[in-house]
């Protein structure tokens, strides 16, 4: 007989768990029902739908095993999968870019086709891979979920969530939310764009009101202009009728003149064709006394021999001067010349009877064009009032009659001489609307093909008489610039090419000049230029102004430049050359990633001109390779204790070019890899035969997790004293795996060593978290020191940071004694001194042929 203990314990235990079955589910549904509600608070609160799927994303981490998690939509246009939303754990964005159709090919275009759910282990992928049911695209998962997304019982694109640690699987129930969760993403999607598509509305109707203010002010501004002209006729012509004194006539012309521009000192000059003589009836002068004077070479002799008015300033008054044109009397007072003149003459049907002048000093006031034209208009207006009174007081005895016909011829040559002015005027400016049209880029505005060749004919040609005037070319495309019109539209495109124009002309001198050659293509040359650091800056200061997202109608867009420099060059002859050297670096730039700037190398051409060599001898692998060693100079007692060791290809068109260069150029990151453990090996043969410590550089592709092992083996029975050198460019970007193993090595007994440091910035942290025994410094920051004081201070802390880790600091730069001697003074004792090639003197002892073939 069963204990009655035992009998209440099973059921006891069967209770607890129908219980805890009951509570998993209850907490199940209340996570399910917490991430609804907060999906569609984000629907409802966000603006745009660059930030709904991040706040989908953020509600799904709590609950799913993995961060990684993208959403893919059909285009109703092109009927093909788009990516709207991609964070991988594992893979960039640009994995699932980088060819056409990739989801289209892929498990999730499959998921599309099915419309089911699928939950796949990497296994069962594989087995569905093999069996031809998808393709592999990207970076193998653990475990990976597609759940299809639905509108009106159509589907609308997929919603994946992926891990790349077996462990992390995922249960039925974070299914189950992945599957709810896409029943309402749809809906969120539409309650979004509803929402963006309201705001792009606003914005079009708040533009048009702007636009048509903006034009109802210039209306309003030009009806003022006339008002103010038909106020100053009404005024000169009331000075005919009811000022019967001339002196009273000066007077009011000017206070109308003292109305429209600054007339402090003014005076009234005729001319007196009998005589040939100038008088002065009224003149109002803070300096200046005017007296009747010969007809010479003033400025005033100017306007009536021109018949035009003049403006003439500082500058033009010393052209004149120099010319000929004008000339001052030998008693002239230079303390009397005015920084400012304006002068109108005064045309009647006689002709130029004189002139109206108003004059500043002292740079008191600077007359314009603008003051130009209305002087110029009551001059006109005022001749005809003068000459009316000045022959009432020559001709009395005239009749009325005579007077109106007078009058009347006046009138009608002063509208002749107003149409001729006036058709001058157009066809000047129609000319100069002309030339510019001519030579500049209707969109941007900025300079085109056709001036960009012109002036950089003329840089070639200035840079070959006089060769210390360096320049370099920029050539600049757009990343992304289609993605951007066939998003946005062309009108938005146009619009960016504008934005990326004001940002370019920001980035460069005054004297720089930036064109637009077609298209997304632009150029930017570079002059007056003293070492390449100069084209670098610039180009560094395109791409961080191009890393800004441009928005437009609310919908933000990424693009960025990939560019292309050539340097000058003895070796070019002609424009095209550097044109299409530019044009070959920015697209290996573009090849190479995109948003980056490369310097022309002849490596990047090598190919193309050079076809009648098999392709195998410019294979980097099989090229005859020599090191070049580099003794490192102590100056406190002149001895040498380092030695470098830099390794160079026999390349069959380049001839004798270091692999520094030629690993740029690698077909591939594993021939690239093949590369580095190749030289090194040789490097630590010619190692043993040296006493003092060699230093060798090396790329941080040797610290990743498949290298990482053959290269602790390589230096496992290393029993001498070589130093491995990373740059620092590297080692800032560097994965975390690699820093790790950096950080290792010193801890296996390898000595190690930062490159080119403090070539971009001084960033004391990479010299107080690793344990470097050598720091190499760039040549460009050791030059900046003796340039700047602020250069000096950081190298001080450099200096104080390596003695407290005991870190040699050596300094790289010209070959020249007073360089390093200042240097020295800056607190620098070690620098590089001669270079030479490994001798057959050293082959002898090491067994190693100064040139060999590295196989790998």
């Amino acid at each position: 007989m069963e204990d009655p203990n035992d009998v209440a314990i099973r059921k006891l235990t069967r209770k607890n768990r129908r219980l805890e079955s009951l509570l998993r589910k209850y907490k199940q549904n209340y996570h399910l029902q917490h991430a609804l509600i907060q999906l569609s608070e984000q629907a409802s609160t966000v603006a745009e739908l660059t930030l709904l799927y991040p706040a989908i994303h953020s509600i799904l981490e709590q609950h799913l095993p993995s961060k990684s998690f993208y959403v893919v939509l059909q285009n109703q246009f092109t009927q093909t999968l788009e990516l709207s939303y991609f964070v991988d754990e594992k893979d960039g964005i640009s994995v699932p870019l980088h060819e056409s159709h990739h989801f289209d090919q892929g498990v999730t275009g499959y998921v599309f086709n099915t419309k089911k759910v699928l939950y796949l282990t990497k296994y069962e992928m594989q087995q569905m891979i093999d069996d031809c049911k998808f393709k592999a695209l990207g970076s193998p998962a653990e475990h990976w979920v597609g759940v299809p997304i639905f509108r009106d019982k159509n589907i609308i694109g997929v919603m994946v969530s992926q891990s790349y640690q077996p462990q992390q699987a995922y249960s039925e129930h974070q299914i189950e939310l992945l599957e709810v969760m896409s029943l309402y993403l749809a809906t969120a999607i539409e309650r979004v764009k509803k929402r963006e598509l309201l705001e792009s509305e606003v914005k079009i109707r708040t533009r048009a009101l702007m636009q048509s203010n903006d034009a109802l002010n210039k209306e309003i501004e030009q009806r003022k202009r006339a008002l103010e002209r038909q106020q100053i006729l009404f005024k000169i012509s009331e000075l005919a009728t009811q000022f019967s004194d001339i002196d009273d006539v000066y007077k009011q012309v000017h206070k109308i003149i003292r109305s429209i521009t600054f007339a402090n000192n003014l005076y009234i000059a005729l001319h007196d064709t009998g005589s040939n003589w100038l008088s002065f009836p009224y003149c109002v002068d803070e300096v200046t006394e005017y007296r009747p004077r010969p007809f010479a070479k003033g400025y005033s002799e100017l306007v009536i021999t021109t018949e035009r008015s003049q403006l003439i300033d500082t500058n033009r008054a010393a052209i004149l001067i120099e010319g000929g044109v004008v000339k001052r009397p030998p008693d002239y007072d230079d303390l009397e010349t005015a920084t400012s003149w304006l002068g109108a003459p005064l045309k009647t049907a006689k002709g130029v009877i004189g002139l109206i002048a108003c004059q500043a000093y002292n740079h008191e006031y600077e007359y314009n064009h603008e003051d130009v034209e209305l002087i110029s208009f009551v001059s006109n207006q005022i001749a005809s009032v003068l000459q009316t009174h000045l022959a009432n007081q020559a001709l009395k005895a005239s009749n009325q009659e005579l007077e109106h016909r007078v009058a009347e011829k006046t009138k009608a040559l002063r509208q002749t001489n107003l149409h001729l002015q006036m058709q001058i005027e157009e066809r000047k400016k129609i000319e100069q609307q002309l030339y510019h049209d001519a030579h500049h880029d209707p969109l941007t505005s900025l300079p085109n093909r056709s001036l960009f060749l012109t002036q950089l004919e003329k840089t070639l040609q200035k840079y070959q008489r006089y060769p210390e005037h360096n320049f370099a070319v920029l050539f600049i495309d757009l990343d992304k610039f289609k993605v951007i019109n066939d998003e946005l539209g062309h009108q938005a495109g146009d619009q960016f090419l504008i934005w990326v124009s004001t940002a370019f002309a920001e980035c460069i001198r005054e004297h720089d000049l930036l064109a637009r050659l077609a298209g997304d293509e632009f150029v930017i040359l570079l002059d007056h230029l003293t070492d390449k650091q100069q084209a670098e800056d610039v180009a560094k200061r395109l791409i961080r102004v191009m890393q800004q997202p441009f928005c437009m109608k609310g919908v933000c867009m990424q693009s960025g430049a990939s560019i292309g420099i050539t340097y000058s060059n003895k070796k070019y002859k002609n424009t095209d050359e550097i044109i299409r050297d530019a044009d070959a670096a920015m697209y290996y730039a573009k090849n190479a990633g995109r948003g980056r700037y490369e310097f022309y190398h002849p490596l990047l051409t090598a190919s193309t001109s050079n076809n009648n060599k098999p392709e195998e001898q410019h294979h980097l692998t099989a090229l005859p390779t020599h090191f070049r060693s580099t003794e490192v100079v102590d100056f406190t007692n002149h001895s040498t204790q380092i030695i470098t060791l830099e390794a160079f290809g026999e390349h069959p068109v380049l001839g004798s070019t270091s692999f520094d260069v030629l690993k740029k150029f690698a077909a591939a990151k594993d021939e690239h890899l093949d590369i580095e453990l190749g030289l090194l090996e040789k490097a630590l043969k010619i190692a043993q035969n040296y006493d003092q410590d060699v230093l060798f550089a090396c790329s941080t592709i040797v610290l990743e997790s498949s290298a990482y092992a053959t290269l602790k083996q390589m230096l496992a029975h290393n029993s001498t004293q070589l130093c491995l050198m990373f740059d620092e460019s590297e080692v800032r970007y560097a994965s975390s795996v690699q820093l790790e193993n950096l950080k290792e090595l010193p801890l296996l007994g390898v000595n190690i060593g930062l490159n080119d440091f403090a070539k971009e910035r001084c960033d004391l942290a990479f010299l107080s978290s690793i344990d470097f025994k050598y720091v190499l410094l760039s040549s460009v920051f050791s030059k900046r020191v003796l340039q700047q004081n602020s250069y000096d201070i950081q190298l001080q802390g450099i200096l104080a940071i390596t003695k407290l880790k005991a870190i040699q600091v050596i300094a790289k730069g010209p070959a020249i004694l007073n360089f390093r001697s200042l240097l020295e003074k800056h607190g620098l004792k070690l620098f590089f001194g001669k270079q030479q090639n490994l001798k057959s003197a050293r082959q002898n002892s090491t067994g190693i042929d100064e040139q060999e073939t590295l196989t790998f």
